[in-house]
This record gives structure tokens, sequence and C-alpha cells, in this order.
């Protein structure tokens, strides 16, 4: 049994996390100021005796004695970091300095969730670790993308300068049950549309790719991160190799709804990346990890989770 850290924990990834290391016996700390995260998405393990939930914000100290920081606290999709883009920066780099000095004090072991996003709109196809990206660092989206990239910096400067344990995840396009359903992201949007046959809104023509990951599958691979003890501290990709394009995803959304929805397309938003797939070799042999839920299979959960959440 750890005692257990995880920043974020009201969110969609946060939630489930927390839920899997209650479940394998762990004392968890769930630490989230709401902007994004949901009470209702941990409410269910609310009176658990080895859970509790702290509503705060990581760009203020925070001390706690734990053994293990899970760092997933940013808002993660365009319409919510780029709402307030100055706090989403303060987010990813003094959240991830308040938390590393955390866990310093502690001698705990960090994982950061970063993103594919470092990549930004990549040169090489599919992405690899060693792959330094292409990102603007004046655009909309680089509060996002350029805090997630200063808060893997600062993961770095305080392994070598301070020999803090940290292992660094890269974490690529995920989808299932607890998306918010006003979060503007590619699968909650095509799906509440699709539920209410409006019009299912494609950006640029379509051909943009991405691969999909199903939260478990996540989960599985960040608790075998933070788990290893092979002295890996990554970067590491996690994600799910299976690409579409973005119009293919709208089509087998209409699909799998039974919608009378009709695809229309408006004008591509400002550095949205054209390719997104990550290269798991690294996971697969360190981890010993792969997606194991088909991909259809997780949508038809997501979907009837969105259906409630619209009923």
């Amino acid at each position: 049994m750890k005692r257990v850290l995880v920043t974020g924990g009201a969110g969609f990834i946060g939630s489930h996390l927390c839920e899997r290391l209650l479940s394998e016996g762990n004392d968890v700390i769930c630490l989230d100021n709401y902007f994004t995260g949901s009470k209702d998405n941990i409410r269910h393990l609310i009176g658990n005796n080895r859970f509790e939930l702290v509503r705060h914000d990581i760009i203020k100290d925070f001390y706690a004695e734990v053994d293990q920081i899970y760092n997933l606290a940013c808002p993660a999709s365009p319409v919510h970091y780029q709402y307030n883009p100055i706090k989403t920066v303060k987010t990813s780099v003094i959240g991830a300095i308040n938390m590393l000095g955390l866990a310093k004090r502690c001698r705990a072991r960090i994982l950061q969730a970063s993103t594919s996003e470092v990549y930004g709109d990549p040169k090489i196809h599919p992405q690899i670790e060693t792959y330094w990206g292409n990102v603007n660092p004046i655009g909309i989206r680089s509060c996002y993308d350029e805090g997630k990239r200063c808060a893997e910096t600062l993961m770095m400067d305080y392994h070598r300068q301070n020999n803090v344990d940290i292992r660094i995840a890269r974490i690529f396009n995920t989808y299932g049950p607890r998306m918010a359903i006003n979060d503007g992201r590619v699968v909650s949007n095509f799906i509440v549309q699709a539920l209410k046959n409006e019009p299912i809104t494609v950006y640029g023509d379509g051909s943009q790719t991405r691969s999909f990951c199903y939260v478990s599958d996540l989960v599985d691979a960040l608790i075998k991160f933070m788990n290893n003890d092979k002295n890996f501290i990554g970067p590491i990709n996690l994600g799910n190799p299976r690409e579409f394009t973005i119009l293919q995803f709208a089509e087998l959304i209409i699909k799998l709804t039974n919608s009378n929805s009709k695809i229309v397309f408006e004008k591509l938003p400002s550095d949205d990346p054209t390719q997104r797939e990550p290269d798991i070799s690294i996971a697969k042999n360190i981890l010993n990890w792969t997606p194991t839920v088909d991909f259809e299979e997780g949508l038809k959960l997501t979907i009837d989770y969105f259906s409630k959440i619209i009923a």
C-alpha cells in the first residue's frame, strides 16, 4: 500500500486513475480546483476511508506526506486551456515546480502527465520520443504546448540537480466515460452532435489524423510506468497507434449512433496538427504494455455514457 497524490484527480483521466489506485489498496489524495474537473466524477469514491478529496490549486503550495505523485492537473482541451492561457501556463510551470518541490521533500516518485502536443505539428510520422517537435511558441495553442514542454524541462532539471525520482509520460488522445460534454475535443464533440442529430463539425477537409486510446488502457500504462523500477524515467509515448482521419472518425460515429447527422466543414483552427500517431515501441519494450480495448467497443461505452448524460 502506498500513499498517492493525484493532482487533477477529479478530471476525466484523474478520476479513473484514483478509482484504480483505490482498487489496488492504496491511500489516495485527490487534489483538484474543479476548473475542468467535476466532483461528479469522483462522487462514488467519497466515503471510502482511503480516499481524501482536497479542493486546491497547484499554483499554490501544498504539503502532504506521500510516496507517489501523479501530476495530471491542467486543462487539456483547446476550449478550456485557451479560455485563460496565462492560468494554463501557470498551472503547467508553477504547478510543476510546486509538485517537484513536494516530491523532493518527501523523496516521492513523481509522474508528469505530459502530452503529444509537445511534438506540435510534427514533421515526422509516427512520432518518436527522440523527436524535438515543431511547436509554434507564440500561437493560440502555445500556452498548453509550451507549458507542457517547460514542465518536462523542470522535471529533468530537478532530476539532474536534486536527484528527484521522475517519470515523464507523453499522453496521446484519450477517450472514454467522464469526458466533459463541453470540452471541445473531437470525440465528445462528434458523439454529442450525433446523439442530438445535429450537424457534425469537421474542421478543414477532415484529412488530418488522430489516434485514440481508451482510458482504462491509459491508466494501466500510467500505473505500470510509475511502478516500473528499471530506472527508465522517460519520456515515453502512451497512446494507441491505430490512426484514423477525422472524416473517417465522423462517419464511424454516425454509424455507431444510428444518427441522422450530416457532416459540415469549417475552417481549420490555427496550429491544429495535421498528423498524430504515437510510436509506442518503448512502452512495449519497457512496460510490456499495448492497448487492449477494441476501438469500436470503447466508443460504444463512451456513447452509452453520453447518452445517459444527455437524457
